[in-house]
């Protein structure tokens, strides 16, 4: 695969300016030419796009990482919050303005390390947002450390001799949570992308999305091209409402599947508090 110079992404943004997703597109984006990132910050402004959500409606919350600069580069409300804290942000906004629509964009380090307490109370909850997972399996921002999505035996700063931890595997955890949409992408996958971000930010409930973004800087050993010899997409038979199929799915490792695993309806966490407000207005 070719990656953008700094020229063409400069070129890139400037045609980006006057295309449909002006309306959406902010700053310009500074992460490393060829960084996975673009492909999701492109896959928010085509959602934004399709769905005709008003800058002052939409609402980017970010943690720490490369990730944590999204905010910066989209129209609209944004937060850019502290370490691992994003989630519980995001939520608070959707409590207190749940017309918003709510994005909430993280790292892997951010997102299932110190930040993991919140992943699973927010999924279970059901809160009505969306949460895209960028994973490049390394800290990026600090310079090449392993995360907790790092594969074994890769070596980095912190892990000299190899990394002698499992790595977590957050599509399996989002369907362990009980989040009730949950998808899995590859960065070089531009069309799907932006597709699943679309479909998740229009489901009722928390929506997840693992996408898989190379570091192409501080990890060679997840790279575009390691990473497209073993991703497939899912069977075309596959049932999304079943989740104990999407789990098995999820867990495999070759091939590493992407698309949307599953999807259920159920109330969201705002149904039920309009339940509670409804309740209350009603005469004793």
């Amino acid at each position: 695969m070719s990656f953008l110079s700094k020229k063409s992404v400069l070129e890139e943004f400037e045609k980006a300016k006057a295309s449909k997703t002006k309306e959406w597109r902010d700053n310009l984006p500074t992460w490393c030419p060829g960084c996975g990132h673009f492909t999701g910050l492109h896959g928010l402004y085509e959602a934004a796009e399709t769905l005709k959500i008003p800058p002052k409606d939409f609402v980017v919350v970010s943690g720490i990482g490369c990730s944590g600069r999204f905010p910066f580069f989209i129209k609209g409300f944004g937060l850019h919050g502290l370490h691992g804290r994003a989630i519980p942000i995001a939520t608070g906004i959707k409590v207190a303005s749940p017309d918003l629509t709510v994005v909430v964009v993280g790292g892997d380090g951010d997102g299932v390390g110190i930040g993991g307490g919140h992943f699973p109370h927010a999924a279970r909850s059901n809160f009505n947002l969306t949460y895209i997972l960028l994973d490049n399996s390394i800290y990026g921002l600090t310079k090449g450390q392993i995360s907790p999505t790092s594969p074994m035996g890769m070596k980095s700063g912190t892990s000299p001799y190899g990394n002698i931890a499992r790595p977590i595997n957050p599509t399996t955890l989002a369907l362990a949570y009980g989040a009730t949409f949950v998808a899995r992408t590859f960065s070089r996958e531009r069309d799907m992308v932006s597709e699943l971000i679309t479909k998740a930010i229009q489901h009722k409930g928390f929506s997840f999305i693992h996408d898989l973004s190379p570091c192409v800087v501080f990890n060679k050993d997840v790279t575009y091209n390691s990473l497209n010899s073993v991703t497939a997409t899912l069977p075309d038979d596959h049932d999304v409402f079943d989740r104990s199929r999407a789990m098995a799915l999820a867990e495999s490792t070759d091939p590493i599947y992407q698309g949307l695993f599953f999807r259920e309806e159920i109330p969201s966490f705002d149904d039920h508090v309009q339940k509670v407000k409804d309740g209350l207005n009603q005469p004793a």
